[in-house]
């Protein structure tokens, strides 16, 4: 061992020959401490163990903000909220601007049927159409006046009423429809005295369809009657056409 330590000394001795002498005079290095005279040092030994982890050390400072970064990709579409409540009306708004002026549009026809018309003179004779000769009004002369006759040019829904004059005897007259009575009325005469009957129906008619009055059954019930200043009338017209 001794052997070995000396050879490992001679070959450090030329590096320290090779450094620079200082000026003066060169004064030794005292031994270590603890150490005996004529001491010589040993061979390095082997690198310790890494010794244990010291403790964290304290937070740093904050750094400066940093600078805004790129935006980030467009997330998926969230799930529907729900409704919100209704808010408050808003104040109106302006006019609008006026629209074009539209098509002329057909020119609407209106269908008039009607006429009114009076008793001239006493009927007597039972069972046949009631002859109204005093014209009233006939413009469209859709009721024939030789007949008694009103005659249907526009099917629709008309309107018909009489109003008529009792005197010397009863009355029982009919209203009637291609040739079957629709409407009755009876008025019982008072002796002495002049009495006033009347009767109304809506019906509806058919082109070619006939209406007139007559008296209903044998002559014991024919006291209509009209003078100068007693009438009996028959009036009928048209409510509105069919639009088929």
């Amino acid at each position: 061992m001794l052997l070995l330590q000396a050879v490992l000394f001679l070959l450090i001795l030329p590096s320290h020959a090779e450094e620079t002498i200082p000026e003066g005079p060169v004064v030794p290095a005292p031994p270590p401490k603890g150490t005996c005279a004529g001491w010589m040092a040993g061979i390095p030994g082997h690198p310790g163990h890494n010794g244990t982890p010291g403790r964290d050390g304290r937070d740093g400072t904050p750094g400066e903000k940093g600078e805004k970064g790129d935006a980030g990709l467009l997330g998926p579409k969230g799930e529907t909220g729900d409704v919100g409540m209704t808010g408050t009306e808003g104040p109106r708004g302006f006019p609008g601007i006026p629209g074009r002026k539209g098509e002329p549009g057909e020119g609407a026809y209106v269908y008039r049927s009607a006429f009114s018309v009076g008793l001239e003179t006493r009927v007597t004779v039972p069972s046949v159409p009631i002859r109204f000769t005093k014209i009233f009004y006939n413009q469209q002369n859709h009721y024939d006046a030789s007949t008694g006759k009103f005659y249907c040019n526009i099917p629709g829904l008309y309107y018909f009423s009489y109003h008529i004059t009792v005197y010397m005897k009863d009355v029982k007259v009919s209203l009637f429809k291609k040739d079957k009575a629709v409407l009755f009325t009876y008025d019982q005469y008072q002796e002495k005295n002049v009495d006033q009957a009347s009767g109304s129906v809506l019906l509806h008619l058919e082109v070619g369809d006939q209406v007139w009055l007559q008296v209903y059954g044998d002559g014991d019930h024919n006291g209509l009657y009209a003078d100068n200043v007693n009438d009996s009338t028959f009036t009928g017209f048209l409510l509105y056409h069919d639009t088929n």
